[in-house]
């Protein structure tokens, strides 16, 4: 794919991802006759995990023909938002077993409810409805007390696994999403907690709703101490050395220009196949109410067999973060890092990063950082001096489904040689879409130009003019989630580069694959 070509499909691939959730959020607005649930608004701080729950909003005239199926203030407490599922016949005949485990939960009785809901079949039209009361017994029962860590703990997995596996086929269904967050939060699962409270947030809800989903947020937030990540891939690469396709560079002599031919091994591409690690940790000292100490660490690992291509990264970072409001989190960090490229150092840096999130909206979460660092480049003494960059990041979640990421940035190097000094100005947009069947659909795409300073000729510009670099990227991922070992689901990535530039031999196309084990969100 040439840049002329990639840059023709840049603009349709982003207004596809605006149609794509501009429809889904049309969709996931309830219908006008649909009436909500009446909730009442919670009046404790912070939220507490409800121990009886009622049953979903559309089986609420079935409950109206039953008495003794009434819901506690507690439950009534909790956020309930509207779930969508399949329409189901009026009552009619004598109760069924499925609304006798319904009125034990309603009434207070999650255990006898959980052992009739657990002998129902899985396979008939109701399901979905069999499936979302078990997973509320589970969690019911997980909260009695007297009960050992250890029990409590397979109750609170039961239902989380419940829940996945409704979501699964029906990732739209607002209601069972929300309450698998809950079931996070109760778990101490915080960041999968956080992130289906936010997702949850792109769906229909009332506002009491939205106000608790906000309360269990800041809760997550105060409660915030040590976080982790860990993953691996496979990584074939196609151009490992950023090679060109041009092999004949043309140079200014004393008799001319001249075309001279470049040495083979220079032009030539070596792909790769690598093994790819990376793993990272933080833990957030309180200092006060408001106020938090960061500290944390991130590594990464590229390995392609020993060669010149290995590349290793480890950086590290410490500050404060001030909760300046609900919605609103600064943080003012030292950071450091260093690079390797093989077995030898090649670049350290050290400096700060102001970092500003805030949920701007409901749907809205603004993101900011901003850093200054100063670069030391071994065997490339040239390249070493200070370096700016701000970048501004927006996260919509136009439905429960999807979430769509846009950043935008802006970076400046003042490198020792003045041609070695540039200007970037970057975009990039990407999506993640819950499909049925357990798929998960990523994309991204990334445009990018860099300026650089000082005379063409340095870098083998044949104007003579600045050198400029136009680089594009394209990327998807699909992952599904049925396949889990240990919280982990195989993740497969494909990615495409591209530079385009007037400087001689130096645009490239690159295709790069992995094959990822990530964590199932």
């Amino acid at each position: 794919m040439t840049h002329r070509t990639a840059s023709k499909l840049l603009l349709p691939f982003l207004l596809l991802c605006l149609f794509l959730a501009a429809a889904l959020a049309q969709e996931a607005e309830p219908p006008p006759q649909a009436a909500q649930p009446e909730v009442t608004p919670a009046e404790e701080s912070p939220p507490r995990p409800m121990e009886r729950e009622a049953a979903p909003a559309e089986e609420a005239e079935r409950q109206e023909q039953q008495p003794e199926a009434t819901q506690t203030d507690e439950a009534a407490e909790q956020p309930q938002p509207q779930i969508a599922q399949p329409e189901q016949a009026p009552l009619q005949g004598p109760p069924t077993a499925l609304d006798e485990a319904r009125a034990l939960l309603n009434s207070g009785r999650p255990v006898a409810a959980l052992e009739i809901l657990r002998t129902l079949p899985l396979d008939g039209p109701d399901r979905i409805s069999v499936l979302f009361n078990r997973g509320l017994a589970a969690i019911a029962v997980s909260q009695l007390e007297g009960l050992d860590p250890g029990a409590r703990r397979r109750f609170q997995d039961e239902a989380i696994a419940i829940f996945r596996t409704v979501l699964v086929d029906s990732p739209e269904l607002v209601r069972v999403r929300l309450e698998l967050a809950r079931a996070f939060f109760m778990s101490g699962q915080d960041e999968l907690a956080r992130r289906h409270f936010e997702l949850v947030l792109g769906g229909p809800l009332p506002p009491q709703v939205v106000v608790n989903i906000r309360r269990f947020l800041e809760a997550l937030r105060e409660r915030k101490r040590l976080t982790g990540y860990f993953g691996a891939a496979i990584a074939p690469d196609s151009n490992l050395n950023f090679a060109s396709e041009e092999d004949i560079i043309y140079l200014d002599t004393v008799f001319g220009r001249l075309p001279f031919r470049r040495e083979e091994a220079s032009t030539e591409e070596r792909s790769g196949l690598g093994l790819s690690v990376w793993a990272g940790g933080e833990y957030q000292l309180p200092l006060s109410q408001r106020l938090r100490m960061r500290m944390g660490a991130d590594l990464a690992q590229r390995d392609y067999g020993g060669t010149e291509f290995d590349q290793s990264f480890l950086a590290g970072h410490v500050g404060p973060r001030w909760l300046v409001s609900p919605r609103t989190d600064i943080s003012l960090l030292g950071t450091a890092h260093r690079q390797w490229l093989g077995t030898y150092p090649q670049i350290d840096e050290s400096g700060m990063r102001l970092e500003i999130d805030h949920q701007l909206a409901r749907r809205f979460w603004l993101r900011g950082t901003a850093s200054s660092s100063v670069r030391e480049c071994h065997n490339c003494e040239w390249r070493n001096g200070p370096q700016t960059g701000f970048s501004l990041s927006t996260v919509w979640t136009p439905a429960p489904v999807l979430q769509v990421h846009l950043t935008v940035g802006y970076d400046r190097d003042h490198a020792r040689v003045e041609h070695w000094r540039s200007l970037s100005r970057w975009v990039r947009v990407g999506s993640q879409l819950a499909l049925p069947l357990g798929f998960t659909l990523g994309t991204t795409a990334q445009m990018r130009r860099t300026y650089y300073a000082g005379e063409g000729g340095a870098h083998f510009t044949l104007t003579g003019r600045q050198r400029l670099d136009r680089s594009l990227s394209f990327g998807i991922t699909i992952l599904n989630r049925v396949v889990a070992l240990y919280g982990f689901s195989p993740q497969l990535a494909l990615i495409h580069e591209a530079r385009a530039t007037n400087a001689q031999a130096q645009g490239y196309e690159r295709d790069r694959a992995e094959l990822r084990l990530v964590r199932q969100f």
